[in-house]
């Protein structure tokens, strides 16, 4: 395990020891969120940016696992602490499907090399689940992505089930084929299923089999 990558898996058993510790909530709680592009995935931040207290008007609920600030789609919140530990901690193996688009036309080798695990600068990664897509319907982003007229775009669907930092970005970017515009649409048994940017809904938090309740 390299330095950078101890660190992180230090960062995320701090964060679900401070999940567990949080009292069991009488009643637990499950937000499914579509997350904005340029928003950041929490409730507060000294510089005045957009924050999920822009959109979420709940008190004791917490994200439960990450979404970059330029990536848009669904984040889970919940006042359960020991739900956001099961579904945010990498040793859990949590499903998380991805629409990307990426710049460049997508290959058999492209597809195969991230099948099969990407080296990254904190290790191999698992094999991913990937497949071309044709474009999508999807909200537009504001602002759009910036498109060169000589270079093509491709979408894919890809599904991992690690918690690594940035990881999807990464692993296009590995392969020579760089993330424009990232969303993601399913963690676990949980999916978008419509909402639009800034809309969110209670789900089932019982979904997930084995929560540790």
């Amino acid at each position: 395990m390299t330095k950078k990558s101890a660190g992180i898996s230090a960062t995320v058993r701090s964060r679900t020891r401070v999940a567990t510790q949080r009292p069991a909530p009488a009643k637990p709680r499950l937000i499914v969120l579509n997350k904005p592009y340029d928003v950041l995935p929490k409730f507060t931040d000294e510089h005045g940016r957009a924050t999920l207290k822009d959109y979420v008007p709940i008190d004791g609920v917490y994200p439960a696992g990450r979404l970059d600030r330029n990536s848009e789609g669904l984040l889970l919140l919940t006042n359960d602490g020991k739900l956001q530990a099961r579904i945010s901690e990498p040793r859990f193996r949590i499903a998380k499907t991805y629409w990307v688009q990426v710049e460049g036309l997508v290959t058999s080798q492209h597809l195969k090399q991230l099948r099969e695990g990407v080296q990254l600068n904190d290790g191999l990664t698992l094999p991913a689940k990937v497949m071309v897509l044709p474009e999508p319907e999807l909200w537009d982003r504001n602002p759009p992505i910036r498109y060169r007229a000589s270079i093509p775009t491709t979408w894919l669907s890809v599904a991992i089930s690690e918690g690594r930092n940035r990881q999807v970005r990464r692993m296009t970017a590995a392969v020579g084929l760089p993330t424009l515009r990232l969303v993601r649409m399913q963690v676990g048994p949980w999916a978008l299923d419509g909402l639009q940017p800034g809309q969110w809904r209670d789900d089932d938090p019982t979904q997930l089999p084995c929560s540790g309740r």
